[in-house]
């Protein structure tokens, strides 16, 4: 079947399943395969639960005329995905980054949708599979669309471009993750500039920190709009205890937000914002009505201390950036509480030594969860149930803590022994 006769049928069941778990009437079922799983096993159990179709890309001995049989279902959902974003006449923001990817999408979704008719892509799904899967969720309702490309090997920002056709687009920041399937920082470069490249060949917009010299120097002669604190949207720190507080012209933005870092994240809302013509009054109402979730910087109290909680994801650039910070915060009896970076590849050690070193010099008390902490430093512990039995005996009581580490350790698990 071509994509143009699949098209129609999309139309006509526009909602896609790749999980029989989550099932819609009416929707599209596509088989994917991992090394995990095989969708062409539940293909019969998505059409008895409601799918209309089915996408499968083995040969069933059930002969069923809801079954759409294709070479691979996986480069047959990309293929729709690219053939519907060229039926959609809207710009398209392409947003990549080491850090603040996330909390850069969700800021600038909650700035447009005041006014415009906005979709971003839900949670993380930024890969091969969440942003055709993102792409295939817009439809003629929505004037704009934020879409959020992660990656952790070269070439991969470029394939995804060209499924979302971004017209516009915007790198946070550039630094050290991933490093296990980039090799090096310059394989990180090489890969987040792919967004910058698509751009300039398409004559589409960037959206640049002015202060970071990295990004000017990768976006030379491509049309961009500025934001940070040397640009002209005319943004400054106004305080961080705890929570970010802003100057922007004549207003005064109090976030929910914690960490100097998270300045960029606002500005770029800030600046996409003024391009879009979103008015100050919705900007700012905006910003200041974002609340992180899903364990993102979040403060929370337990019976005995104050939790930052920062534990959806941490390499090191972004575990620098938050410590910096926590650093600089006026809270009495500070304590860190830090897991694991993974993903590092060679260079894993050498990463964690080096937030070890960051701590000692800025004074901050902490314990080290993980195998590759554990190792190194004295206050390791190899794994959180080995840190549960030492607080049993030794409680923490009346402290700030800062908790951070990587998605797979889990740290939030210790928030009910704190």
């Amino acid at each position: 079947m071509n994509i143009k006769h699949l098209y129609n049928i999309y139309k006509e069941n526009p909602i896609i399943c790749t999980d029989t778990r989550k099932i819609k009437k009416g929707s599209i079922f596509f088989a994917l395969k991992g090394q995990k799983f095989n969708g062409n096993l539940f293909a019969n159990k998505a059409i008895k639960e409601g799918c209309s179709y089915a996408i499968i890309d083995e040969k069933s001995n059930t002969k069923n005329k809801q079954f759409i049989h294709v070479k691979n279902s996986l480069k047959t959902l990309q293929e729709l995905a690219r053939y519907h974003r060229k039926k959609l006449s809207i710009p398209i923001i392409g947003i990549t980054g080491t850090n603040g990817k996330t909390t850069s999408k969700e800021l600038i979704h909650a700035v447009l949708k005041t006014q415009i008719s906005c979709y971003a892509t839900k949670r993380n799904l930024n890969n091969h599979i969440g942003v055709p899967l993102s792409i295939l969720e817009i439809n003629h309702k929505h004037e704009i669309a934020i879409i959020e490309m992660g990656a952790n090997h070269e070439k991969e920002i470029d394939f995804l471009c060209n499924i979302a056709l971004p017209t516009h687009g915007t790198i946070t920041n550039i630094g050290s993750a991933h490093l296990e399937g980039f090799k090096n920082i310059q394989g990180v470069i090489k890969t987040k500039s792919e967004l910058y490249n698509y751009i300039k060949q398409n004559n589409g917009i960037l959206f640049i920190n002015n202060d970071d010299q990295l990004l000017i120097s990768l976006s030379k002669n491509i049309k961009s709009i500025f934001y940070g604190i040397n640009s002209e949207l005319d943004i400054s720190i106004k305080d961080n205890t705890p929570f970010l507080k802003l100057k922007w012209k004549n207003n005064i933005i109090e976030s929910k937000l914690i960490g100097e870092y998270q300045f960029y994240n606002i500005s770029l809302a800030i600046c996409i914002g003024n391009y879009f013509n979103v008015s100050e009054k919705n900007i700012k109402l905006a910003i200041e009505s974002y609340i992180p979730k899903n364990n993102r910087s979040e403060i929370q109290k337990t019976n005995n201390n104050t939790i930052i909680l920062d534990a959806y994801n941490a390499n090191p650039s972004s575990m620098k950036s938050m410590l910096y910070s926590f650093a600089k915060q006026k809270y009495n009896n500070k304590m860190c509480i830090l897991g694991d970076m993974l993903e590092l590849g060679k260079q894993t050690e050498k990463e964690h030594k080096s937030i070890i070193k960051l701590t000692k010099d800025l004074s901050l008390n902490c314990f080290f969860i993980g195998r590759e902490f554990a190792d190194i430093s004295k206050n390791g512990f190899k794994n959180k149930k080995e840190f549960k039995s030492f607080l049993i005996k030794n409680p923490i009581k009346n402290k700030t803590i800062l908790i951070k580490g990587s998605r797979k350790i889990g740290l939030e698990e210790l928030l009910n022994s704190l």
